[in-house]
């Protein structure tokens, strides 16, 4: 719990500029907390922290220049003092497990309401993890990942895959191997597809799970 004569610094991360603005109008005229800044990619915000301070970070998981999992991590291990909330639309166990894994507090859905938004918060300050409810079911759900066999991969999706998990985007791929957009495109898919997932954060996850890269 912060002190009471402190008014609570947020930042806000997420590459949706109407989400940040529907957050923001959440927040910004409650007395108790105040917006440090809001920020399209994780790269800004890292930036951000090195001069000025945050207490909580409501975190997307999908930025256009990387992978809200990794840079959960990397504010965990260089500002621990920051509250982590991943604040996302995505839903997969996975991915909860490793925000939480990986030093987040919270994992909010973004259909959530005010009340909810700022009970959340409140919980967070206390020292205690918060969740949706959603998120909550899927974790007390048996986890029928490791049933799952490992997907059997040609060599050309293994370095397609590889080069996913390195922040590579299709045409940066294409042009490194040598192919059309439209193969990369059509080995993303048929990934995506031998994976059971449906986003690309969530392919990456479970492949490094399971050993891949």
């Amino acid at each position: 719990m912060l002190p009471n004569n402190h008014k609570i610094s947020i930042a806000i991360v997420d590459d949706h500029p109407i989400v940040i603005q529907g957050f923001r109008s959440l927040l910004e005229n409650n007395p108790l907390y105040e917006i440090a800044g809001c920020f399209t990619t994780g790269q800004g915000f890292m930036t951000f922290l090195q001069q000025q301070r945050v207490d909580i970070v409501l975190l997307d998981i999908t930025l256009p220049d990387g992978n809200g999992v990794h840079f959960c991590r990397e504010i965990d291990e260089l500002y621990p003092e920051i509250i982590i909330v991943a604040l996302s639309n995505l839903n997969e166990r996975s991915i909860i497990s490793q925000m939480f894994s990986n030093g987040a507090k919270g994992y909010l859905l973004k259909n959530l309401s005010a009340k909810e938004l700022l009970d959340a918060l409140n919980t967070v300050l206390e020292g205690k993890t918060v969740m949706s409810l959603e998120v909550k079911e899927i974790l007390q759900q048996p986890d029928l990942n490791t049933l799952q066999p490992v997907p059997e991969l040609t060599k050309r999706e293994k370095q397609i895959l590889q080069l996913l998990a390195e922040g590579q985007k299709s045409a940066a791929i294409a042009e490194a191997l040598f192919i059309s957009p439209l193969t990369v495109k059509t080995h993303r898919a048929t990934l995506l597809h031998k994976f059971q997932v449906n986003n690309i954060v969530t392919l990456i996850n479970r492949a490094r799970e399971t050993g891949l890269i």
